[in-house]
């Protein structure tokens, strides 16, 4: 029986459909997102283009003021970096009826689930990348050429060769060795990361200024991802760290302005009724570019696997 055509039915509710799912989707993004999360982020959404230009200032330095005479003007040339957005990555399944018709609402939740997590991971994949180019690297190396500017976690100084691999498990005086890296480089205190593979995260709960409550945090902070802090720096781990030729594993230590992540168009899902598979066709998809901001404001380092 009609209703005078008042009938909330699939076709009516299809705008409300897409955007449950698109909803989903966003949040399982955000909650996989490790890198992407304590470096900078440029919003571009909605605007044409495919490079962005950014102004990379240097420090300035202050002057003595003298009686009677006019004041030093800085005359620092500044650079620009560019940063270009030629990432598009999608993630796609064709649900037929008869799947629809007789799968559980969990199986919904799954796809909108690994589809976040699958376009986070690329994101992160990406960005963690650029580590290779820190401190004077060259992104792209291979083989025993790789990560040729990482230093190895046990002292934190000692340059990695992926030749004749060093890597050392990560210690408290490697983990104070990078963070001198960055203080002599004059990068800001505030706004660091030190980003670690499991195994590292393992082994630096055997380094007990890491375990003592004064470093290790709220018990909030654990609860979201944030394994705790260590001398005044965030400590993420994340198993999507890059893994070398060797298999060794590499962490970075990082502030926010070493790295940049421009998103043009976030997450956005779409659904589709194919006819001809008898199904709805369920995309995600994100369009974004990464790039190096700041060289001296991150250090890679490599520890072993095992």
């Amino acid at each position: 029986m009609a209703y005078g055509g008042d009938n909330v039915t699939t076709t009516s509710a299809a705008n409300f459909i897409p955007e449950l799912w698109s909803d989903e989707v966003i949040a399982s993004y955000k909650s996989n997102l490790v890198v992407a999360n304590v470096i900078t982020t440029i919003n571009h959404k909605g605007k044409k283009g495919d490079t962005i230009h950014i102004p990379t200032p240097t420090r300035g330095s202050a002057s003595a003021k003298s009686a009677n005479t006019a004041v030093t003007t800085q005359d620092d040339v500044h650079s620009i970096t560019n940063l270009s957005i030629d990432k598009h990555y999608e993630y796609s399944v064709l649900i037929e009826d008869i799947t629809e018709v007789q799968a559980l609402q969990s199986l919904r939740r799954f796809y909108t689930e690994d589809a976040g997590y699958a376009l986070a991971k690329q994101v992160d994949t990406d960005l963690f990348a650029l580590a290779e180019g820190l401190q004077g690297g060259t992104v792209g190396g291979s083989g025993a050429s790789a990560y040729e500017n990482a230093v190895i976690g046990g002292d934190g100084t000692t340059a990695f060769t992926g030749a004749s691999p060093n890597a050392t498990d990560i210690t408290d005086a490697g983990i104070r060795k990078m963070i001198l890296t960055l203080d002599n480089d004059d990068v800001p205190m505030d706004n660091r990361a030190l980003i670690v593979p499991p195994i590292a995260a393992n082994d630096m709960l055997a380094v007990s200024r890491f375990t003592e409550q004064a470093y290790i945090g709220s018990g909030d902070a654990i609860k979201t991802g944030k394994i705790g802090q260590i001398y005044g720096v965030d400590v993420y781990v994340s198993s999507n760290c890059p893994t070398t030729a060797g298999s060794d594993r590499v962490g970075m230590l990082i502030h926010k302005d070493a790295l940049a992540l421009a998103e043009q168009m976030s997450v956005r899902s779409q659904t589709q009724y194919k006819q001809e598979y008898l199904g709805d066709l369920f995309t995600s998809d994100t369009i974004y570019g990464v790039g190096e901001l700041r060289d001296d404001a991150g250090v890679a380092f490599v520890v072993p696997e095992a």
